[in-house]
C-alpha cells in the first residue's frame, strides 16, 4: 500500500494513468464495435448476455496478459523469418486477427447487401450463428485486441499498477457503452454498413502492422470520425425530410 501511495503521489504517474486510460479506451472501440455488430445478429434475448460475456472475456484476457508482463515483452522479439522478414509472435497474432476481421466484415457486408429473406424470417440471426459461435468469434478478436492493447501499455509505462487500473477502467467503459451502441446500430441500419467498413479498415491496419508497416491510429480514427459525422448529417437530413412529409400529409 505504501508503494502505491508513493506511486500515485507522483504527478507523472497520474499523467501516465490518464494517457494510458485514454489510449486503452480508444483501442477498445474496435473491440466494442465488433461485439455490438455480432451480438445484433443474435435473438434479442441473448444479446445482453453475449455482450457481457464478450467484454468479461476481454477483461480476463487483458488481466491475464498483464500478469505475464515478462512474457508479453518477448512477444515483440523475432520468432520466425519468412521472405527475408522477421515476424514476432505479436506480428503473427495481428496478421491472423486482421485476416479474420477482413473475412468477417466482408461476409457481413455481403449479407447486408444481399438481404437474404430467410435470415430476416429467423429474427435477424444468420443461419448457423449461435450464442456459442458468437462468443467464440468474440473471444478470438478479444485475444488479438488484448495483445495489441497490453503491448501498447507495456510500451507506455513500466508501472504494472497503472496498467491494471487503466485496463479495468477501459473495460468498464466498454461495458457501459455496449448496450447503447448496440441499440443505436439496431435502430439505424445504415450505421451497420459504416461500422462494417470500419472493421474492414481496422483489419487491414492490423495486417499492415503485422508486416511492419505501422499506420498511425490517429489517421484511422480521424477518418472514422469524419465518416460518422457525415452519416450523422445524413440521418438528420432524412429525419427532417420525413417530418416535412408527415406535416404535409397531416
Amino acid at each position: 500500500m505504501e508503494d502505491l501511495a508513493a506511486l500515485f503521489s507522483d504527478p507523472s504517474a497520474w499523467a501516465a494513468l490518464v494517457t494510458l486510460v485514454v489510449m486503452e479506451v480508444v483501442l477498445g472501440v474496435d473491440n466494442l464495435v465488433f461485439i455490438a455488430i455480432l451480438s445484433n445478429k443474435l435473438p434479442p434475448e441473448h444479446r445482453t448476455r453475449t455482450q457481457r460475456i464478450g467484454i468479461g472475456l476481454a477483461l480476463v484476457l487483458r488481466l491475464a496478459l498483464l500478469g505475464a508482463v515478462a512474457w508479453i515483452a518477448q512477444l515483440t522479439q523475432p520468432a520466425v523469418s519468412l521472405f527475408d522478414h522477421d515476424f514476432s509472435w505479436r506480428d503473427l497474432v495481428l496478421i491472423g486477427g486482421g485476416l479474420f476481421l477482413v473475412w468477417k466484415a466482408t461476409k457481413e457486408i455481403h449479407h447486408s447487401v444481399s438481404h437474404d429473406e430467410d435470415d430476416e424470417s429467423s429474427g435477424g440471426a444468420p443461419a448457423g450463428l449461435t450464442v456459442r459461435a458468437a462468443i467464440g468469434q468474440i473471444l478470438l478478436l478479444d485475444l488479438v485486441f488484448s495483445v495489441d492493447s497490453i503491448v501498447t501499455a507495456v510500451g507506455m509505462t513500466q508501472h504494472v499498477a497503472i496498467m491494471y487500473i487503466a485496463v479495468i477502467v477501459a473495460v468498464a467503459a466498454m461495458l457501459f457503452a455496449a448496450g447503447p451502441l448496440t441499440r443505436f446500430i439496431e435502430l439505424n441500419p445504415t450505421i451497420v454498413m459504416l461500422a462494417l467498413s470500419f472493421l474492414l479498415v481496422i483489419g487491414m491496419t492490423l495486417i499492415a502492422d503485422g508486416f511492419g508497416s505501422h499506420v498511425p491510429k490517429g489517421y484511422i480514427y480521424a477518418a472514422m470520425a469524419f465518416s460518422a459525422f457525415v452519416e450523422g448529417m445524413n440521418m438528420l437530413a432524412r429525419r427532417a425530410r420525413r417530418n416535412r412529409r408527415l406535416k404535409q400529409a397531416g
